[in-house]
């Protein structure tokens, strides 16, 4: 074990002290294989960075990894027992969907069905029938408000039990977000997401908002604006303070839909809500819970295109090692002189093979470290210009795993284009050193 430790740290050193007396071919050595080392580690960058958008992007939607969820049907004390349960735990969230238009009352709203004000329109068919237009077509479209044209918006809203976000981690716009603490208003807080505040820049409404089951119509007053991943106008509010105005059995009867969210260590939390659900008539087959597991679903297609373009970069790597591969036989046929010698004075195949292989491993290692600066600067300058517009690229950390590949990358290519020198150096015979 000494003798090989000692023969390895001869051909580092000397391996080093060649790099150090041919500096323009390492130099070259590294500019051919520096492109191939880069497509990697970029693309890994690339792929993690990809990884962390979209699961950022599903987090605001679909919610965080590990949470329960479930959805609960409506009507009976459903939506009743599930506020009691839920409200005040931090354990646990109920959020209860419906429809609402804020606006002028008993008017057609702009964007009948809480559409996107980008993708759709409304239309109407020759018989006077509502039609709902988008990228998919035209199509009928129940309408529950008279069909006269006013200034009116109809959003989702979503009445929560307590603060959604260590579910789904909504991204903060303007203004502030919900505050649970104090007792409920008679003049709903809410909180609108982005396309929202979007129809309410472009139409000014009044502001009187009118949902399906309450015996008035309320103010609501926009605190703050959020981005929650969702292309549909939604809005936020206590589900108490909505509770204010809502007749008794009123939302049930409409069908809202309630969704439950509990924290993975929230088991007792869960079976409390079963057993009261149960015991209030809902049959055990209609409460389903499930565990969200969004990095499962998007695996396979992130290492699918992962795997594509890691082909690619490979097929530009493979340049790199034939040009080691070219400089280091050239190399070799010079110093064949210099490795004849050394073999004479009793210097073992494998030290001179090994004197090769450490040049090109170093030179590899060495093109590793400058890719992966470059990419790390690269990554830090998009971070600095382009976070300010796209979230998801806002305080960008370098991905350990691009410096892994880059690092792998560039010893892989040093040994697969030094091997075949190595090989022809150890072969050098002693007699060569008498042409000297």
């Amino acid at each position: 074990m000494i003798r090989l430790s000692g023969r390895f740290r001869s051909a580092l050193i000397i391996g080093t002290q060649g790099i150090r007396s041919r500096k323009t071919r390492t130099f070259l050595s590294m500019v051919s294989l520096f492109l191939g080392v880069l497509a990697v580690v970029v693309v890994q960058v690339g792929a993690e960075v990809a990884r962390s958008a979209q699961l950022a992007d599903l987090e605001l939607q679909a919610g965080k990894d590990g949470t329960r969820q479930a959805y609960l049907p409506g009507g009976g004390d459903v939506m009743r027992i599930t506020e009691e349960t839920l409200r005040g735990r931090d354990d646990g969230v109920a959020a209860i969907n419906q429809m609402a238009i804020i606006g002028e009352p008993d008017v057609r709203p702009i964007n009948p069905g809480a559409m996107p004000f980008e993708d759709g329109s409304m239309a109407y068919d020759p018989g006077g029938g509502a039609m709902v237009c988008d990228e998919r077509g035209c199509r009928p479209m129940e309408q529950f408000t008279p069909q006269v044209p006013g200034q009116a918006i109809e959003v989702q809203i979503v009445a929560l039990t307590g603060d959604v976000r260590q579910f789904r981690p909504f991204r903060p716009v303007a203004g502030e977000w919900l505050d649970f603490t104090g007792d409920p208003s008679l003049s709903p807080r809410i909180v609108i997401n982005e396309e929202a505040a979007e129809g309410f820049r472009r139409h000014q409404v009044p502001a009187e908002m009118r949902v399906t089951g309450t015996t008035a119509n309320p103010t609501p007053r926009i605190i703050g604006v959020v981005d929650d991943g969702s292309p549909q106008p939604t809005a936020y509010l206590r589900a108490d303070e909505l509770d204010t105005w809502r007749a008794p059995g009123g939302a049930d009867d409409q069908g809202a839909g309630i969704q439950v969210m509990l924290a993975p260590t929230a088991g007792d939390l869960e079976q409390l809500l079963r057993a009261r659900l149960v015991a209030a008539g809902v049959p055990a087959d209609n409460l389903q819970f499930s565990t969200i597991d969004i990095r499962k679903s998007i695996a396979r297609e992130l290492a699918l295109v992962r795997w594509i373009f890691l082909g690619m970069a490979g097929l530009v790597l493979l340049i790199g090692v034939a040009g080691i591969l070219n400089v280091g036989l050239a190399t070799v046929g010079e110093r064949v002189e210099e490795f004849a010698l050394r073999r004479a004075v009793g210097t073992p195949r494998s030290l001179l093979a090994g004197i090769v292989l450490a040049e090109t491993l170093l030179t590899g290692l060495f093109t590793a470290v400058a890719a992966i600066g470059l990419s790390a600067l690269g990554l830090t300058a998009i971070s600095t210009v382009l976070g300010g517009r796209e979230e998801f690229l806002r305080d960008l950390a370098f991905p350990w795993q691009a410096g892994v590949a880059g690092v792998i990358a560039g010893l892989v290519a040093g040994l697969l284009g030094g091997l075949i020198p190595a090989i022809r150096a150890a072969r050098i015979p002693i007699a060569t050193v008498m042409r000297a």
